[in-house]
């Protein structure tokens, strides 16, 4: 999984925002540099420019591909109301991120399937096109390798490894039989593991042998089982969470800043109290929030000359929670808008909105650590 900034937009499609994170750029050039050798190889009689030329466009229709395969995940995503944050291409493919899980196995199941079934179109597109066109010439290369490019996506995508395509489907499928979505994570992720040791066994072995791609193969095995691994860690912290509401973990003691004072003054009141975030009121009306993120993001020379109302989050922006939200939901809320705290709101005597509470990610992680200690010191004593 891609953590921390996604990296930089290149398109939006579908109200969805594209994104290529820093380490595509080192396999976008590694596969064009490739693609050249194999074009020259093969095709000796095209000039340098031609192959230059036909290697970085078939890159960027292999990538091309890649949004294809995850805009046909987030398409069927949206189809059942579940908001897609983003996609974004980086080293190892693309991945969709999701604001939850589907809260059925057959929402899983055909969200899982719609990105190899798109890579299968691709394939036969391409395999159709280059039946109008010789491999001697430009476009039928070109159509040849992403047409059975597509296929190997396709394919490696169905494997039942989680968080594979396939371990998806295997998932949805264990989900629909048991009912239990935690018993299925836990039985994918095992099989995503069984399927990552494979594939880093195999990259290590033609490694061996002098094939320098079984590196790369052992790479992406290394990458899997992470991912398989952090999939059952997520179960834990879903287990540990269940039952527990915004108002269980919520503190009652909000911390308030006047917005008419610098950052200066901001920066001493955080030092002094160690408080990481303050409700922002101005005539005691509640105007915005502010946090050591925000006061990081200027430079601290201007600390001085810049209001806290000039750089908090505006009222209008700053995201509530209710004391009886889910807290499990709340902290994917959290984590998928990438915000630490959230002001807790409940109906006043008066018919207004009061704020009771924040709820925090630190907070949130102190109870999932203490609940994980209290369970695995229950397990030992028995």
């Amino acid at each position: 999984m891609i953590t921390g900034k996604p990296g930089f937009q290149i398109a939006k499609i579908a109200g969805i925002p594209i994104y290529v994170h820093p380490t595509w750029l080192v396999i976008f050039s590694l596969l064009t540099w490739n693609l050249v050798d194999q074009y020259s190889a093969q095709h000796p009689y095209w000039s340098t420019g031609q192959h230059w030329i036909v290697g970085i466009a078939t890159s960027l229709l292999f990538f091309g591909s890649v949004i294809f395969h995850e805009m046909a995940h987030s398409v069927v995503a949206q189809h059942y109301k579940i908001r897609v944050i983003s996609i974004t291409l980086f080293i190892f493919g693309g991945v969709a991120r999701i604001e939850r899980e589907p809260s059925k196995a057959i929402q899983e199941f055909n969200i899982a399937l719609a990105g190899p079934l798109a890579s299968f179109f691709l394939c036969g597109s391409f395999l159709g096109l280059s039946r109008f066109f010789n491999y001697s010439e430009m476009l039928g290369a070109l159509a040849i390798w992403l047409g059975y490019i597509n296929l190997s996506l396709a394919v490696f995508n169905l494997l039942p490894g989680f968080p594979l395509d396939g371990g998806r489907i295997f998932r949805a499928i264990v989900w629909g039989v048991t009912k239990n979505f935690s018993k299925a994570t836990r039985v994918a992720g095992t099989s995503g593991k069984i399927v990552a040791y494979s594939i880093i066994l195999y990259g290590a072995w033609r490694a061996v042998n002098r094939d320098l791609s079984g590196l790369w193969i052992a790479f992406i095995g290394w990458f899997i089982l992470n991912a398989a691994q952090e999939s059952v860690a997520q179960v834990a912290v879903r287990e540990s969470l269940s039952g527990l509401r915004a108002h269980d973990v919520m503190s009652h003691e909000v911390p308030t800043f006047p917005g008419g004072n610098t950052l200066e003054d901001y920066a001493s009141e955080v030092l002094r109290t160690g408080r990481r975030f303050h409700l922002v009121l101005n005539d005691d009306r509640l105007t915005g929030m502010m946090n050591v993120q925000a006061l990081n993001a200027v430079p601290r020379e201007e600390w001085a000359s810049t209001s806290v109302q000039g750089v908090m989050v505006a009222r209008e922006n700053i995201l509530w929670a209710r004391p009886d939200e889910p807290l499990l939901g709340l902290l994917e809320r959290l984590l998928a808008s990438d915000v630490n705290q959230m002001p807790v709101l409940s109906d006043g005597e008066d018919g207004n909105m009061q704020i009771i509470g924040m709820v925090t990610r630190d907070s949130i992680l102190r109870v999932i650590q203490t609940r994980s200690e209290l369970g695995a010191e229950a397990l030992n004593s028995k």
